[in-house]
């Protein structure tokens, strides 16, 4: 099985300008857990393909999904991502803006690399999923100026933002491998469903966590009244003096610790946590289901337990 992390450190950005290539450089050497590359590759071999030839896709896409993390970290004004500081804090905002533009077009230079019989479809399918992924990013900006959003819209806006670039690995992988259009389907969805568990959980991660695993300050969706699965839950349940307390909260923009610890406890007082918790494990359930019409093989085991892994991680 090929080494994802051996393989992202092997692309060279020793190009120049180095202004332009050492923040790509740095962004992709912090680490994270090359899930899409994972996936790219599990469903190439899943049905029977030469995950060798998957390879440039497989590169391609957590290059893209790199330059979207540096996009996002200015917009969100994140000073950490995966222990480390975020591009715009250690260079400066026009860096990381300019930086990760150049990381979307390797991407599409990566993809170039893939069996030329399958090269037409897989444009198609890259070039969708990052207007999807776009569409997604507006809705969650958009969601910060509104004060109807509902839990409905969340899974809509994620399943736009995270869950379809999961989705679009298992597929690209699966036609590089040769699947049939019902494979790649239930990939798809399965990879859909493993991309709206691993959010929720995200968004618990990002209340509940611990700040060493986690590898980011816990609370910051709090500060900036981030309309997470949490808190949409926690309006739709709380009774009146929690929803005014909640409220109160939200008014206060300044970030403080006392402000996260008591909507927190918000939180769980409303039994937000625990729908969260019970979104995390459908989710988890109806990816398992997808799995069901595909081969039973290692690679199907695999991706049986990284949907039963990811439903309890801790980072």
């Amino acid at each position: 099985m090929i080494d994802v992390n051996v393989a992202i450190a092997g692309l060279d950005w020793s190009k120049e300008p180095q202004g332009l290539y050492a923040p790509i450089a740095y962004a992709l050497s912090s680490g994270g857990k090359r899930l899409r590359m994972q996936l790219v590759l599990a469903g190439c071999r899943l049905v029977g393909g030469n995950e060798q030839d998957a390879l440039p896709f497989a590169e391609a896409i957590e290059v893209f999904h790199n330059f979207t993390l540096l996009h996002d970290d200015v917009m969100d004004r994140a000073d950490v991502r995966r222990g480390k500081p975020t591009v715009h804090v250690k260079w400066n905002d026009n860096t990381a803006i300019l930086s990760g533009d150049q990381m979307l077009i390797e991407a599409y230079h990566l993809l170039e690399g893939v069996p030329e019989q399958y090269l037409p479809q897989l444009f198609r399918l890259f070039t969708k999923t990052a207007t999807e992924i776009c569409e997604g990013q507006q809705y969650d900006v958009d969601f910060e100026q509104r004060d109807d959003v509902q839990i409905s819209d969340y899974i809509e806006m994620i399943r736009l933002k995270t869950s379809v670039l999961l989705a679009a690995a298992l597929q690209g992988g699966a036609i590089i491998g040769g699947a049939t259009e019902a494979q790649q389907e239930a990939l798809y969805n399965y990879g859909i469903h493993l991309g709206m568990a691993f959010q929720i959980q995200d968004d618990l991660l990002d209340c509940f966590g611990d700040s060493d695993t986690f590898g980011k300050a816990i609370g910051g969706d709090i500060s900036c009244n981030k309309k997470t699965y949490l808190l949409l839950s926690a309006r739709d349940n709380a009774d009146m003096k929690q929803r005014a307390a909640l409220e109160r909260w939200l008014m206060q923009t300044a970030p403080s610790q006392e402000k996260i610890d008591a909507v927190k406890q918000l939180y769980i007082a409303t039994q937000a946590r625990e729908a969260a918790e019970q979104a995390i494990l459908q989710h988890t359930g109806e990816a398992l289901d997808c799995l069901k019409a595909l081969p039973r093989n290692d690679e199907s085991a695999r991706l049986e337990q990284m949907a039963l892994s990811l439903a309890k991680r801790n980072n």
